[in-house]
């Protein structure tokens, strides 16, 4: 069974626009081998970071969404912890989007009298 994912990487800002490219390709490849389809990429292109990571301030922003089974996950994280060029790295599951039948307005239940009570007894 698989299922949707998003990846968001962060590479080193000191590498060239042919040196990103290599490293996208070799996680899209790893990612293919390891079943994943359906696979798009964005580029974010060079970002200043909220705070310092491995003493930069700057990162390339890459973002990844795909569909894959399960058992890809673990080695496409451990080829990215294992890299020197990737500074971070977060991968999200996406909720399946189901597609929910329209709202029918239920029935409100009418209420019903409920029936008088018996006259009491005349007493003399």
């Amino acid at each position: 069974m698989t299922t949707s994912y998003e990846t968001m990487y962060i590479l080193r800002p000191d590498l060239g626009d042919e040196q990103v490219e290599q490293a996208i390709t070799k996680y899209q490849n790893l990612l293919r081998d390891q079943g994943a389809q359906d696979m798009q990429i964005q580029n974010r292109g060079k970002r200043r970071l909220a705070y310092e990571i491995k003493k930069h301030r700057d990162g390339i922003y890459i973002q990844l969404n795909y569909t894959a089974p399960a058992t890809a996950i673990a080695p496409f994280e451990r080829a990215m912890r294992l890299s020197e060029e990737v500074i971070r790295y977060l991968t999200v599951k996406q909720e399946a989007e189901e597609e929910k039948p329209p709202k029918e307005e239920k029935e409100k239940p009418t209420k019903v009298a409920a029936p008088a009570p018996p006259p009491a007894p005349a007493t003399v």
